[in-house]
């Protein structure tokens, strides 16, 4: 999702209608071995009907061919020997019988509403390695209208519209490895980290990303050991990266939620613009502030959150991948708030000391936040002695909200200690006084074949290059560096 439009690889956005009355209106017929009947249902649907039975194991192929463009619709056997349709527009249920075969379907996006096709009906039959035309002619599909329209240029007082439709389709991704693999040979194995952008849309609702990698450093206690370097064509330095690129137009690039926007949902970084903009000299909000919490929270799954405690010969999983939203884990190093959770879930939890316990902040990735102690323990930035014993709620039930509107809950509470944790998982290697304390970011921009990338997303990436090192040096205490230089 970004502000203003919603993107996936394939879909159908619009409203689109069942055969009411099913009145039908003759466009043609064609002569041939077969006679080839047309003809339009309601003015939305091309009826097409072969007349001629179509044999197990036989394919029907109709192809509608216009002055610039061309469609193709067969009809093949599906499972169970029940014949299927495929193509631009056509339905896949086909009608079969003795003497005719029929198909339905709306006009395909590359023919034009009343423009003169060639329409060509051909099989082939069970075994056979050719077509045979059975039926030819040509017609004027002015009786059937498209559906399909660019939803964003209508304008209040179009239509009315009988259906209404808007298809797209977006391009495959490459392999995250090979994406890596891409840059490290072109430029060396100098990264620890690696995030993508585009000025293309991505098959992801949210716009965003999930992360991966082959872990490389060799860290141990962690919950997660060292895999795949080669793979990812690192001979140990490459950590972690975007397993695909962050489109341009969404909200995770945009510099901020647009001016004069107005939101109580916590969940939408807007709830936030008053609070986070009394900090700043401007009166806005840091920029890039959500590009900030997926960047954090991302490259955070390099160390979080993958490990578990024994506490009273009890193994209890503070996650998995993300920290339960029972764990009380409060930030050590805030980025612009008193008090946040962890980058990577959990909560700030108050205790009531009455079995109740209210939420201060919650799991949630808006607005950004920094790491919890033992997130910064993971990343080998502080020592076990400076973990602060901590907690997690299990059996969570809603109680109400508190007279700030912050929620309440009951829920068992069972103390938790850093030494628990390395019970489990052994203890953190390198260890605090040998870990690495500078990091390298590669922010790499992506866009299709022999194109050239956007100056917005050129402007947008630096900015938030820029926004990520500083980021980082605040949220580590300043007890790490992070640069983002391509050698």
């Amino acid at each position: 999702m970004s502000y203003d439009q919603l993107a996936a690889k394939d879909g159908i956005v619009g409203v689109y209608p069942l055969v009411n009355g099913g009145v039908e209106k003759p466009i043609a017929s064609i002569a041939g071995e077969s006679k080839l009947n047309l003809s339009a249902v309601d003015g939305l649907f091309l009826k097409a009907t072969v007349e001629r039975a179509l044999p197990a194991g036989s394919t029907l192929r109709l192809t509608f061919r216009g002055k610039d463009s061309e469609a193709i619709w067969s009809v093949r056997p599906g499972r169970g020997g029940r014949a299927m349709a495929f193509g631009p527009g056509v339905s896949p249920n086909v009608e079969t019988g003795e003497s005719a075969t029929t198909v339905r379907g709306t006009l395909p996006p590359a023919i034009r509403a009343g423009e003169r096709v060639t329409i060509r009906a051909e099989v082939q039959q069970a075994g056979a390695d050719h077509f045979t035309a059975v039926a030819e002619g040509a017609a004027t599909l002015a009786a059937v209208r498209s559906a399909e329209a660019h939803l964003s240029a209508l304008k209040r007082g179009d239509g009315p519209f009988p259906a209404v439709f808007e298809s797209f389709h977006y391009l495959s991704l490459p392999n995250p490895r090979d994406l890596s693999c891409t840059v490290i040979r072109a430029l060396g194995d100098r990264f620890d980290f690696l995030p993508y952008y585009s000025d293309f849309r991505v098959d992801n609702q949210e716009a965003g990303t999930p992360s991966n990698g082959p872990l490389g450093g060799n860290v141990t206690g962690i919950g997660q050991v060292q895999r795949g370097l080669a793979s990812y064509c690192s001979e140990g330095r490459f950590q972690w990266g975007f397993v695909q690129p962050v489109y341009v137009g969404s909200n995770q690039m945009q510099e901020g939620p647009p001016l004069g926007i107005t939101d109580t949902n916590t969940h939408n970084i807007a709830a936030y613009g008053k609070q986070l903009a009394e900090q700043s000299a401007d009166g806005k909000m840091l920029p890039y502030n959500y590009a900030m919490s997926q960047i954090g929270h991302e490259m955070g799954h390099r160390w979080s959150a993958f490990v578990s405690a024994k506490v009273n010969g009890e193994v209890i999983q503070l996650g998995p991948t993300h920290w339960a939203r029972g764990l009380q884990a409060p930030v050590a190093f805030p980025y612009q708030r008193p008090t946040e959770a962890s980058a990577m879930g959990g909560g700030v939890w108050q205790d009531n000391f009455d079995g109740t316990f209210t939420q201060l902040d919650d799991d949630y990735y808006v607005p950004a936040t920094g790491w919890s102690y033992l997130d910064l323990y993971l990343m080998g930035l502080i020592a076990p002695s400076e973990v602060p014993d901590f907690f997690i709620l299990r059996n969570l039930a809603a109680a109400g909200r508190d007279a700030n509107g912050r929620p309440i809950f009951k829920a068992d509470r069972t103390k938790v200690t850093v030494q628990d944790v390395i019970a489990v998982e052994g203890p953190r290697t390198p260890d605090v006084y040998h870990s690495q304390r500078q990091f390298n970011t590669g922010m790499v921009v992506i866009v299709e074949h022999g194109k050239s990338p956007s100056q917005e997303l050129l402007d947008r990436t630096n900015a938030i290059r820029e926004r990520w090192m500083d980021y980082f040096s605040v949220t580590t205490g300043r007890r790490a560096s992070m640069t983002a230089a391509p050698k």
